[in-house]
């Protein structure tokens, strides 16, 4: 079950065993509550993780980010996809790592863009820093925002119509909804 909670407060059963009392936005389903509930009675225990809310980007915000990519791909004679890998590495979400020499290729064809930084020596031990790209599917709101803005701007650069900025903005408060 996930929900968003707007309130949280800790206090302590008669053993000094923290209990967290959690405040749901919405109405949650009281039917699977009341399930995890029977569990726990039942001798079982729960996976229980808690974590700042972020907002995910909406399906639109992804259906416009490709709309925007194959007007710029068929400006620059190249397809979509090969320019959605180029347009990850100017604004898209990264992190480094550094990898043994012999597993630098298999990682480089596990993720979707990856630049090879070269040879690197950490604690005696020779290795491969590479800076890997997160795909766009895996991006929050404002990720997605800073992606879709860059390619916008890429467009009108080319004199490729795109949806006014009110619409853009409109549609970044929307995202996550």
């Amino acid at each position: 079950m996930k929900a968003i909670a707007d309130n949280v407060r800790l206090q302590f059963d008669e053993n000094q065993k923290p209990e967290i009392v959690i405040s749901l936005l919405k109405n949650a389903e009281l039917n699977t509550i009341q399930e995890l509930k029977n569990s726990i009675t039942n001798g079982k225990q729960l996976d229980v993780e808690i974590k700042v809310h972020r907002n995910r980007r909406s399906l639109d915000s992804n259906a416009y980010l490709w709309v925007l990519l194959e007007k710029l791909a068929t400006a620059l004679h190249t397809t979509k996809d090969e320019l959605y890998l180029l347009i990850l590495e100017r604004y898209g979400v990264f992190t480094h790592m550094i990898v043994k020499e012999v597993a630098a290729e298999r990682i480089m064809r596990e993720w979707r863009t990856v630049r090879n930084l070269g040879p690197v020596t950490v604690g005696g031990t020779k290795g491969v820093q590479l800076q890997c790209y997160f795909g766009s599917s895996t991006y929050d709101t404002a990720e997605m925002s800073r992606l879709i803005d860059g390619v916008a701007s890429e467009c009108r650069e080319l004199s490729i119509e795109t949806l006014p900025d009110e619409t853009i903005k409109s549609m970044s408060q929307d995202w996550g909804r």
